[in-house]
């Protein structure tokens, strides 16, 4: 059995980590190059970086953010926001990425997905999914929508369906995020979680939630996730991802040792 992956994430706007509930109210964090030292130091299993107005302001990522993260650690790391076409992810993976998240940009074209998954590999493309719950419907029949350019454009589109459609295409991960939960650290959106992980055959990773180990624990066995995102309880100095990891494997969840 592969090891369940805890990963921090770094929401980065203006050249800064930052941190909002439901996307919305924003506030400052810290430098996200020092940030992403502390956590590769702590243990992590790896990093995901998100621009989180690029799409929203039609603009490139910030790429020297990423080339200097990338300098300073070692584990496998993501970059997502502002990635339109194929030369923007070669741009972020010579950056020193590992793999690349595409979101808004794939809603709109799906043909991203395939041809970076042909040019780069499907192991290097991640599909990043920001769901809202809307009840289900005709249109909707999951009641998860598809809600685009940070949280501001709902597509009308089913969550489930569309993330049966991205494996298809050739994504090679699944960053799973729920707008109701996120920042909220009452715990991740087990049931829609659930739905994706059971549907996909790709690794999931659970975004949206977490605010103590239990929600881990929760997430990674009745959700069925493959790996959790974290940010508000380790960004606050809540938890340590030692501790996080800790707690789960005295639940019996395989993980990376980092203690």
């Amino acid at each position: 059995m592969l090891s369940k992956r805890i990963i921090p994430c770094l929401d980065v706007r203006e050249g800064r980590t930052t941190k909002g509930i439901r996307f919305k109210n924003n506030v400052d964090i810290g430098n996200p190059v020092e940030m992403a030292s502390f956590y590769y130091e702590a243990g992590a299993d790896e990093l995901v970086f998100y621009d989180i107005t690029a799409s929203h302001e039609k603009r490139n990522i910030m790429i020297d953010v990423v080339r200097r993260v990338a300098e300073t650690i070692f584990i496998p790391f993501s970059v997502g926001g502002g990635i339109r076409d194929v030369n923007d992810m070669r741009n972020v993976l010579l950056a020193g990425a590992e793999k690349v998240s595409v979101n808004s940009a794939a809603v709109k074209n799906h043909e991203i997905i395939s041809q970076g998954a042909e040019i780069f590999g499907s192991q290097c493309i991640v599909l990043g999914m920001d769901v809202k719950y809307v009840g289900e419907s005709v249109k909707i029949p999951s009641g998860y929508e598809i809600v685009i350019n940070g949280g501001r454009k709902y597509m009308g589109i089913d969550a489930l369906k569309w993330a049966v459609e991205a494996q298809k295409l050739g994504a090679g991960e699944i960053c799973l995020n729920s707008i109701d939960a996120d920042g909220t650290q009452d715990g991740y959106d087990l049931k829609l979680t659930s739905l994706i992980s059971k549907n996909v055959s790709i690794p999931v990773i659970a975004s949206g939630g977490a605010g103590k180990p239990e929600h881990l624990c929760e997430v990674l066995t009745k959700g069925k996730a493959d790996a959790a995102l974290i940010a508000s309880m380790v960004h606050y100095g809540t938890y340590t991802v030692s501790k996080i990891k800790k707690y789960l494997d005295s639940c019996g969840i395989k993980v990376r040792k980092s203690w």
